[in-house]
């Protein structure tokens, strides 16, 4: 709550900045050598300002007449609003789980052939540049995605459960009864401490397997693109297999490019849906700590 004296000096503030800021404006209009913006504009732009500086004084104005009941039921209903955010963004977990388990069963199949082109590649110096480059580097890059598939399936299990605590947390609650005060603080600082943290170590787990995901794609669509237009690599696998290429395998980089772009796609899709939620959920979370300011404040001036 402000009191008189603070509201005298904010005006005060603002009048002195008037006044400068319209002085600064005459006195640049008479030395400037180039165009300047009319004094009008400046002074209505001024008098905008004002308004603004003025509503916003009478809201604060106002804070003092919120009863503590009511602040709290708005704190229930952020909490119960963040609750229905986390709902939706558990949703995409089951997505994200699913090509985490579909690229972990994929990935050995991947390092099959790739390692096979790689070694033609390095040794053979069959591949042409960049895809000899690329190939060589693969075959470090797969035991960095197997890691990074595995940190990613930890991360999205602790997310599922700091989320489902807090969306059980949070279920007890409703703004229309009276309101246990220690349950919405309990709620409020588990969100702050454990709920955003896991949400950000997935979120962060999850882009980095986007980008190894995108990697991988890269090179299969390169050495798909190389392949499909000689037989000079599957002659050369003929020779590091030491048997005969089925045909059936000659269809595969392929069908593993559509299948990865495929499932890449939809993966990308739902993490962009997960980081805006996050996004929101995170500007929530901070903004209950506003409640419990107001309270206090109201508090001590009664």
């Amino acid at each position: 709550m402000l009191n008189g004296s603070r509201l005298f000096a904010l005006r005060l503030v603002f009048s002195v900045a008037v006044s400068a800021a319209f002085s600064t404006t005459v006195i640049a209009s008479e030395n400037a050598c180039g165009p300047t913006i009319p004094a009008e504009e400046q002074v209505l732009k001024l008098q905008i300002e004002n308004e603004e500086l003025s509503m916003k004084i009478r809201q604060i104005e106002s804070i003092k007449s919120i009863p503590l009941v009511r602040l709290r039921q708005k704190k229930a209903q952020r909490l119960k609003e963040i609750a229905a955010d986390v709902k939706l963004q558990r949703q995409s977990t089951g997505d994200f789980e699913g090509f985490v388990k579909w690229m972990s069963a994929n990935l050995a199949g991947y390092n099959r052939y790739i390692q096979a082109g790689s070694y033609a590649a390095v040794i053979a110096k069959m591949l042409p540049i960049p895809y000899a480059g690329q190939a060589s580097i693969f075959t470090k890059f797969i035991a960095q995605f197997t890691m990074a598939l595995n940190a990613t399936s930890v991360s999205i299990t602790n997310y599922l459960n700091s989320s489902q605590r807090f969306i059980a947390m949070t279920e007890p609650i409703d703004v229309a009864k009276p309101l246990d005060e220690k349950l919405l603080n309990e709620a409020a600082k588990f969100a702050d401490i454990h709920l955003l943290k896991d949400m950000n170590d997935v979120q962060i787990k999850l882009a980095m397997l986007s980008d190894l995901s995108a990697g991988a794609l890269s090179f299969l669509e390169s050495l798909n693109h190389y392949v499909s237009g000689t037989d000079e690599y599957w002659n050369k696998m003929k020779g590091v297999f030491k048997k005969d290429i089925d045909p059936k395998e000659k269809s595969f980089i392929s069908e593993s490019t559509n299948s990865l772009k495929s499932q890449a796609d939809r993966f990308n899709g739902r993490l962009r849906s997960f980081e805006e939620l996050g996004k929101k959920e995170t500007a929530s979370v901070k903004a209950l700590t506003v409640y419990d300011e107001l309270a206090t404040e109201i508090s001590s001036s009664q």
